[in-house]
C-alpha cells in the first residue's frame, strides 16, 4: 500500500455556517454575468445529491481504517452534510430566480445511477475521483480573486467557504481509496484509478456543459452565442478548466496524493474573506431578534 502524505497535523473542522438567509439575491449574481453565473449555479445543482452519495461512498470503507482516517472520515461526513444544506438553500434562491433545474437534476440522477449495482468500491473510486475535481476548482476559486469577484457578498462567502472545507478534507476520499485497495497491486491501482479519472471527467464536463446551456436557454441566450460565451469563459477569462489542467494531469503521475501539493494556506484566506461577508448579515439578525 503506497504511503499516504495527508499532512499528520491537518484538522478538518465542520463550520456550522448559514449564507444568505433574508437576502435577494440577483438573477446574474456574479458580476451581472450569465455565463459564471451558469456555471456556479448549475454545479450548486448537483451538490445535495452528488455529496450524499460522497458520503454513503467513504462511510462504506470506514470499518477497519485506522484511527486517524477513520476520525477524518467522520468530519469529512459533518462537512458534507452542512455543505448540502447550504446549497439545498442557495438552490432555492436559484429557481426562486426563475430557473428550472429540472433537466439539470435529471442528468445528477442519471450520472449517480452509473454505479447503481456495482460493487461499493465502483462508488467509492468515483468519489475518489470527484472529490479531486472539487479540490482543483476549490484551490482556483481561493487562489485568484478573479473567479467570484463581483458575486453578491453572501453567495460568494457561500463558494469561499465551501471551497475551504473542500481543501481541507481533499485527501479523505482518496485515503479510503488507498486503504480499501490496499490488496491491489499498483499497476492495478493506477489502472483502475486512471479509468475512472477519465470517465469522470468526460461526465462531469458534459454535465456542466448541458446544465449551463440550460439555463443560458432560460435567459435567452441560445446557439453560437451560448457556446462562444461558454469557451470563452471556461478557456479564456477566468479560464477554470485551463487552470486545472496542470492539477488534472498531476492525478495521474507515479507517486500521487492529493496533499503532495499543501495549500492550506489558502483556508485562511477563504476564511477572513467569509467571515466579512457573513458577520454584517448576522449582526444585522441579532438587531432584527433585538
Amino acid at each position: 500500500m503506497p504511503k499516504a502524505t495527508t499532512p499528520a497535523d491537518l484538522t478538518i473542522t465542520p463550520r456550522d455556517l448559514r449564507f444568505g438567509r433574508g437576502t435577494q439575491m440577483r438573477r446574474w449574481w456574479l458580476n451581472d454575468d450569465p455565463y459564471a453565473t451558469a456555471f456556479y449555479n448549475a454545479l450548486s445543482v448537483t451538490f445535495p445529491k452528488g455529496e450524499g452519495y460522497f458520503v454513503d461512498s467513504v462511510r462504506a470503507f470506514r470499518e477497519g481504517t485506522p484511527p486517524q482516517l477513520r476520525a477524518e472520515i467522520q468530519a469529512f461526513i459533518k462537512q458534507e452534510v452542512i455543505h448540502t444544506r447550504e446549497h439545498v438553500a442557495f438552490n432555492r434562491h436559484v429557481t426562486d430566480q426563475g430557473y428550472d433545474t429540472t433537466l439539470l437534476e435529471r442528468d445528477v440522477d442519471k450520472a449517480l445511477a452509473l454505479t447503481k449495482g456495482r460493487p461499493p468500491i465502483a462508488s467509492l473510486a468515483a468519489t475518489m475521483a470527484l472529490e479531486h475535481f472539487t479540490a482543483m476548482l476549490a484551490h482556483q476559486l481561493i487562489a485568484d480573486p478573479q473567479h467570484l469577484a463581483g458575486g453578491d457578498a453572501q453567495a460568494a462567502a457561500l463558494w469561499r467557504w465551501h471551497a475551504a472545507e473542500e481543501i481541507e478534507h481533499k485527501g479523505v476520499a482518496y485515503d479510503t481509496w488507498l486503504h480499501a485497495t490496499k490488496d491491489w497491486s499498483r499497476w492495478q491501482r493506477w489502472k483502475v484509478k486512471s479509468i475512472v479519472m477519465i470517465a469522470t471527467t468526460i461526465k462531469f464536463f458534459q454535465g456542466r456543459r448541458r446544465g449551463m446551456l440550460d439555463l443560458l436557454r432560460q435567459d435567452g441566450i441560445t446557439g453560437a452565442r451560448a457556446w462562444a460565451g461558454l469557451a470563452r469563459y471556461a478557456f479564456g477569462n477566468p479560464g477554470m478548466a485551463r487552470k486545472i489542467l496542470g492539477a488534472w494531469i498531476a492525478f495521474f503521475l507515479p507517486g500521487f496524493h492529493p496533499w503532495n501539493h499543501d495549500d492550506r494556506a489558502l483556508i485562511a484566506l477563504a476564511e477572513s474573506d467569509y467571515a466579512a461577508a457573513v458577520l454584517p448579515e448576522a449582526q444585522r439578525q441579532s438587531a432584527v431578534a433585538a
